[in-house]
This record gives structure tokens, sequence and C-alpha cells, in this order.
């Protein structure tokens, strides 16, 4: 993956000064990122991010006056674009479904190392999910799916076309379907009628359970499935 050619700006958003602290020198001991700022609970969250509009925005869940998932709501609800990656000290399966939901592009655990961080944010920045070594494998045990001989999903006795594997790779890597369309060549419409074949395939009907499952089978690869796993 190629990066930017300029420093990737990051929001930090916890309500613990030392893990503030501890995060803002890690990135910028790393040199490739730059603090675009630091918020304490979720309204300010919401506030430094509208003024500053930072590249990625590191947020935790459980942070006072708003919890960092109905932040990130709030955030996505006025920067459909804004890249946003959730911290929490749990990885429970109820938290990951909220944040995606919400579209969020990332969930890391707080005892995540240094090197699985700056990726993760090198990974969002480009709208690419990321998500933590434990909560993949998990995905990825929920959602198992066989494969046939030419390594095409198998969901209720239906392979996936092509074309369907195309259109699922780039709904869970956040394209609208204006621009599936024009990335492939068809029509919106003719996306539309894909996009419903693979809810109907996959009896999954909200674009999170879309981008979970192209997660969980290796649809699409995160540069965390290819550099630690």
């Amino acid at each position: 993956m190629s990066l930017p050619s300029k420093k990737i700006s990051v929001l930090i958003g916890d309500d613990h000064a030392v893990v503030r602290q501890g995060l803002c020198a890690l990135l910028v001991a790393d040199g490739n990122f730059t603090i675009a700022g630091e918020a304490s609970n979720g309204h300010q969250a919401i506030s430094l991010s509208a003024a500053l509009r930072p590249d990625v925005i590191l947020l935790d869940i459980a942070m006072p006056e708003l919890n960092g998932i109905e932040a990130a709501r709030q955030i996505l609800g006025k920067q459909p674009s804004a890249r946003i990656i959730m911290l929490s000290a749990h990885n429970e399966d109820e938290y990951v479904t909220r944040t995606l939901e919400v579209g969020v592009r990332g969930f890391l655990e707080k005892q995540t190392s240094a090197d699985i961080l700056t990726k993760a944010i090198r990974t969002v920045v480009t709208g690419q999910p990321f998500f933590s070594p434990a909560i993949l494998r998990r995905m990825q045990s929920i959602h198992s799916r066989p494969l046939d001989r030419e390594g095409h999903a198998v969901v209720n006795g239906k392979r996936l076309t092509l074309r369907e594997s195309e259109v699922l790779q780039l709904v869970a890597e956040g394209a609208a379907n204006k621009q599936i369309a024009a990335a492939l060549n068809i029509s919106i419409k003719t996306v539309e009628k894909h996009r419903q074949h693979l809810m109907d395939k996959l009896n999954i009907h909200e674009t999170a359970g879309l981008t979970r499952y192209a997660i969980a089978t290796g649809v699409i690869e995160s540069a965390l499935q290819k550099h630690i796993l």
C-alpha cells in the first residue's frame, strides 16, 4: 500500500489524559502522523472533528457525556467521509456490530500494539476497513462459508457470481452505488440489482452486514490480514 505524500492528521478522543498522551507520543514518534487535536468526551470529539477535519479520528467507546459510538454516529451524519477507528478495552460482538452499523471503518482493542495501530490508521485513511486480529478471527469463524472449486462463496447452495463478488467488495470498501457503477462500467440500476441479489443470497439486508461478511470471508483483504494473520 502506498502511503500518502503528506502526514496523516489524527484526532484523538479519550477521557483519560494519560491514554491521549501515550497515543500522541506514539504517533508523533512514528514520523508519519500529526495530532490535529484531543477530545476528552464525545461532544468535544464532534465539535473538534467539524472544526479540524482530521484525516482519521480515534475514539474511545466509553467516554463521559456522550459515548464514542454515538459521537461517531453524529460525526458521520455531518461528515459521511470521516474515517473513524474505535478503541475499546472490550471486543464483544455487540460493540463491533454497533460500530459497523454507524459506519465506522475500524475497531481496535486498547491493548493493540503500536505496529497494528499505525497500520490501522494508514489503512482506514484509504477507506479500507481494519480490525484487531482477535476480532477478525471471530468474524471469520462466525461467517465462514464453503467455497466452490473456483473459490467463489457458496451460500444456501448458491454461489456468488464474479460480478456479485466485485459489487460486494466495493460495497464493503464504502463505495456508493454511483461509484460502483463507474468503477465497473455498468448502470446504477444494474448495481442495485446485483446488490439486491447479494442480499437475497446472503440473507443480509444492511450494508454493515455485507461489510462484516466481506471481511470475514476474505472478499476484501485489509492490511491486517496481509501482514498480521
